[in-house]
């Protein structure tokens, strides 16, 4: 069983789940993912039999579960890095604190296609993946073992990615990341000067200077933010505050996939297909945040190697500043 493992000094958690040295890897040598011949990929309609039984799946004409027909299947993660069943367990080992690997690891299968890409799917396509992560945090909520649901995206494998047919991941976590810990930290104590949201005012003012604004909509703004940590790292805000992505409405979820799909073809014409990091940052859940924090995506490519010098202080360095990348991004 995987273990959650407490860094007693920093308070950070570490997942040990020795099982992930099983997953097949389809990269070899090349990174890019256009390059790669197809395996038998078991994310191929046809190929049910070589995943888990699906939680979730879109079937416009019906159809048995498991079989063809369906548009976007959300399966277990075959090698997972958290398991569903069991307690928690919280214990001590002498001055540390750990507790069993208790979560949900799940796979989206985005489409039938091995070699759509965001930026090359109908927007439907997009708009379904965005409606199948809401339905699975909305039902992951119920299970009182879970505090975040973590939603990210690898592609490409230098992004981490072990199969190049397009899917995206969710992990239920018992523990709320140390990262978002911070976010919301940072988002209380700006509130509680101002009495704002500070990504409302973030939005505000990059809409009122347009230097690092790259595309928006009715709903939603992608900017280059103020201190990336990584060239061209990008952040997807909703306009209007909401602290919760699965309280989304039917018309925001079609403009948050009409500015994916707008970014991400200009992500893909000037980097020449990247691989890449997508992470939804959202409130973990029962925490009554209000109007004091903002959920959002943060977009990160896979141009740069974190290196001795971030590692040992916690500073990145970063060659491209934001106003050039949203400059390029913007003309494109």
């Amino acid at each position: 069983m995987p273990e959650l493992r407490k860094d007693p000094i920093i308070g950070r958690w570490v997942i040990i789940s020795t099982e992930r040295n099983m997953r097949p890897n389809e990269f070899k040598k090349n990174d890019n993912f256009l390059l790669n011949e197809k395996i038998e990929c078991p994310f191929c309609e046809g190929n049910e039999h070589m995943t888990p039984p699906e939680i979730l799946s879109y079937r416009p004409g019906g159809g048995e579960p498991n079989k063809k027909g369906w548009i976007l299947r959300v399966i277990p993660n075959k090698f997972p890095a958290l398991i569903i069943e069991g307690e928690l367990n919280r214990r001590g080992e002498g001055m540390f604190d750990k507790m069993n690997g208790i979560g949900a690891h799940e796979v989206i299968i985005e489409t039938t296609s091995h070699t759509d890409t965001w930026s090359t799917m109908e927007l439907k396509t997009l708009e379904n993946i965005i409606w199948a992560c809401r339905d699975r945090i909305l039902d992951l909520k119920k299970d009182k073992r879970f505090k975040y649901i973590m939603i990210f995206k690898n592609h490409g494998f230098s992004a981490g990615a072990s199969l190049s047919h397009t899917h995206t991941q969710l992990i239920a976590l018992p523990i709320i990341p140390k990262i978002v810990t911070e976010e919301m930290e940072g988002s209380k104590i700006y509130f509680s000067y101002k009495e704002r949201c500070i990504y409302c005012d973030i939005i505000k003012q990059e809409i009122e200077e347009n230097k690092r604004v790259i595309t928006q909509n009715d709903d939603f703004i992608a900017i280059s933010p103020y201190a990336p940590r990584f060239p061209f790292e990008t952040w997807i805000i909703p306009k209007n505050h909401n602290n919760c992505f699965e309280n989304s409405q039917k018309h925001e979820i079609e403009n948050l996939s009409m500015i994916l799909k707008k970014f991400m073809v200009k992500i893909d014409k000037l980097l020449k297909h990247p691989s890449y990091n997508l992470v939804i940052h959202n409130s973990p859940f029962n925490e009554d945040l209000g109007e004091m924090y903002h959920w959002h995506i943060e977009y990160m490519p896979s141009l740069t190697k974190v290196a001795g010098f971030e590692w040992g202080t916690g500073f990145y360095i970063n060659s491209v500043s934001p106003e050039g990348a949203a400059k390029r991004l913007k003309n494109i």
